[in-house]
């Protein structure tokens, strides 16, 4: 058996393990891992309730990939991942097939609420949301955040591009 100094891939897999911690809190693996012990259920299993190939998955879990460009797949594993902490005893399996089935069916869509924008000057409102993250953060902060959500959620990215590009709009 090659150990990983050995393995040419080493040094690229340790970096997407990092990055995946970095986007997701932990690398994909152990996310999986724990998720299917939980419910006891294949990888390929989870693959199907998420919306993704079981390769897919399969790559994210080895870090050969570091992202689930999906958002759909990744508010399904957040949700399954959500009802599964602290689970200590793995439930029944019609708890575990009903559970599957739920998370399966959950969409997700990309929503953006409509602040109410002011009246006047000087009236109560929120204003857009740009305006509303100008009022957090500064533009340099706020280019910096668009730049990094851009690759997986363009629509956020472009809602903090405008509002870096208006700074006093």
């Amino acid at each position: 058996m090659a150990d990983a100094a050995a393995d040419p891939l080493g040094p690229r897999l340790a970096l997407n393990r990092h990055r995946q911690r970095e986007l997701y809190g932990a690398p994909l693996g152990d996310r999986v891992r724990r998720l299917t012990s939980a419910l006891g259920i294949s990888q390929s299993r989870l693959a199907r309730t998420l919306g993704i190939s079981p390769a897919m998955l399969s790559q994210l879990v080895s870090a050969r990939r570091v992202k689930i460009g999906d958002p759909a797949v990744l508010a399904r594993l957040l949700m399954l991942d959500q009802r599964c902490h602290g689970v200590r005893i793995r439930p029944e399996p019609r708890t575990v097939d009903a559970l599957l089935a739920e998370v399966a069916r959950a969409r997700w869509q990309w929503n953006a609420p409509r602040v109410p924008a002011p009246r006047g000057p000087g009236e109560p409102g929120f204003g857009t949301a740009a305006a509303a993250l100008r009022g957090i953060a500064d533009p340099a902060r706020l280019a910096a955040a668009a730049a990094a959500l851009g690759p997986g959620f363009p629509e956020l990215a472009e809602v903090l591009r405008q509002a870096a590009s208006r700074p006093g709009a």
